[in-house]
């Protein structure tokens, strides 16, 4: 058995001062770049108190970010939480930018913010770096920028048209920020030349097969309403070419359709569109994220034990803080609320780890591309890359896994009274436990999937909203309400909300709300 070497000791005790969490940080650093080789933007550490912290979540947790009541109000309850006891902190906060900022608290002892440094300096860095939605959704190099022109830009709209107008917008852009992103590329946008000389050729086709003897002739009435019905289809078809329907960005449709709304009000409705854009991508890779930064940590602080750079009081810490970040209560424990993402991602990754490294038959036949490859790092990096939540539980969840933690799969139907247990451990019930559980972490079954589907300017201005449902759950009825109620702010004419049937496209039901209907309480 080799002995540890005795190295000198980056820190003893508790107490931290600059150069012991340089030092610090320039260890981690080596062992994350040199012998993890990952790729991570220019780190900035700020160290804060426990009342920046505070701050910072009630910002969202961004560095920059303009003055809203909700900010305060959050700020007031996780303060008052915080003295009382009723909850902690958050070890860290770090920010998707280029440099990559990672706020630690100043209360911090050293072993808790080398923890820190290596969870988010490096995990979350190199996971934000290099994750492709992150990459295709964000731009890390410009956030910064954009907050400071957004806070500037705001501050001078309350000064010019007053806070209750800014407030209203805010208001009503903030309730909508779920449903103000692009979920996927968007299509070419239709050629509304192309069209325009459709229906040109369409106009010259009628011209040159019209006889006006036909006027004289007996007209089915049935003949009649199919006429029309053509016509509103046609027209209907046109409208939705025109403003390139459906619209799945509601904010971007307000900002770039509604009748009413006056320059400044269309870029407070941009800017809050930007931010969600910029959220969006943590949204789909909790589970990732999360075990991508915990796996750094784990394997940093374990590394720095072995090379004789930490002591066995420091390594005691550590894990007693790692212990709890991905302890998983079980299902009859009161702090049950599912899966703990913290927990899953680490296991996960440890999971991928020993498949890579220690592969059993079962893992050599579910897995034969990376069993056995006796390259860990590399198959996790290339999977924090390529995957988000859904996919990566959809290809990576192993059977072992799911059977260390107790998962099988029940059915309920609302239509029965009765569960059913729909899954349990053999070849094609891992098959179905795998295949539920990532739908738990899609965003298209987990949030509301609303759609502008048309809108006819040249009559009522009335707008349609389709939901879509899935599996049969329909929208509560007082938060449709609510967040029709923001549409219609916006719009400041009539909505129609339309049920729709995911399978089908049927029309399921309808509900008109006219401005008066809409208007806040």
């Amino acid at each position: 058995m080799s002995k540890r070497p005795e190295n000198r000791l980056l820190f003893e005790g508790a107490d931290w001062d600059f150069n012991s969490l340089k030092a610090t940080y320039d260890a981690i650093e080596d062992i994350a770049i040199n012998e993890m080789h990952l790729d991570v933007y220019t780190n900035q550490i700020e160290v804060i108190t426990s009342e920046q912290m505070l701050d910072a979540y009630s910002s969202i947790g961004m560095p920059l970010m303009y003055h809203h009541w909700s900010f305060g109000k959050r700020f007031v309850r996780d303060d008052v939480m915080y003295r009382k006891g009723y909850q902690g902190l958050a070890y860290e906060i770090v920010i998707n930018s280029n440099p990559c900022i990672s706020y630690v608290m100043e209360e911090n002892t050293i072993g808790m913010q080398a923890l820190v440094m290596a969870h988010a300096a490096f995990g979350h860095n190199h996971f934000f770096k290099n994750n492709y939605l992150f990459k295709q959704w964000t731009d890390a190099d410009g956030i910064l920028d954009y907050l400071q022109f957004a806070k500037r830009y705001i501050a001078k709209c309350e000064d010019r048209f007053g806070f209750d107008a800014v407030e209203r917008i805010l208001d009503a852009a903030h309730a909508l920020m779920d449903h103000g992103v692009n979920r996927y590329s968007h299509p070419e946008k239709p050629n509304l030349a192309v069209e325009l000389e459709r229906e040109r050729e369409r106009a010259k086709y009628e011209d040159e097969t019209y006889n006006d003897l036909w006027r004289t002739l007996p007209q089915a009435e049935e003949d009649t309403e199919t006429r029309d019905e053509q016509h509103s289809r046609l027209r209907r078809e046109q409208r939705r070419a025109q403003f390139g329907l459906p619209e799945e960005n509601l904010l971007y449709f307000l900002e770039k359709n509604a009748p009413g709304l006056q320059s400044w009000e269309r870029e407070l409705l941009r800017i809050v569109r930007n931010i969600g854009q910029y959220f969006y991508p943590q949204k789909q890779t909790k589970v990732m994220n999360e075990g991508c930064a915990c796996y750094v940590h784990y394997h940093i602080m374990n590394r720095l034990y072995d090379k004789g750079l930490i002591s066995e009081g420091a390594i005691m810490e550590f894990i007693d803080s790692h212990s709890k970040v991905v302890f998983q209560p079980d299902y009859d424990d009161p702090r049950y609320s599912g899966f703990n993402p913290y927990a899953l991602g680490f296991a996960m990754m440890q999971d991928i780890h020993r498949i890579c490294v220690a592969p059993t038959d079962e893992d050599k036949k579910w897995f034969p591309d990376i069993a056995g490859n006796n390259a860990p790092i590399p198959t996790l990096c290339d999977a924090w890359a390529q995957y988000r939540d859904e996919s990566f539980i959809l290809q990576f969840l192993s059977p072992k896994l799911m059977r260390d933690m107790k998962m099988f799969m029940i059915k309920d139907q609302a239509s029965s009274p009765h569960l059913e247990v729909g899954a349990i451990h053999n070849d094609k019930g891992y098959r179905n436990v795998r295949r539920a559980l990532a739908r738990m972490h899609d965003l298209s079954v987990r949030e509301p999937d609303l759609q502008v589907v048309d809108v006819d300017l040249r009559g009522n201005r009335q707008l349609y909203i389709a939901h879509t449902q899935h599996d049969g759950i329909r929208l509560d009825k007082s938060e449709a309400e609510l967040t029709l109620g923001y549409i219609g702010q916006l719009w400041g004419y009539g909505v129609t909300l339309q049920a729709v049937d995911n399978d089908s496209s049927e029309i399921l039901h309808e509900a008109h709300y006219t401005p008066d209907d809409l208007a806040p309480a």
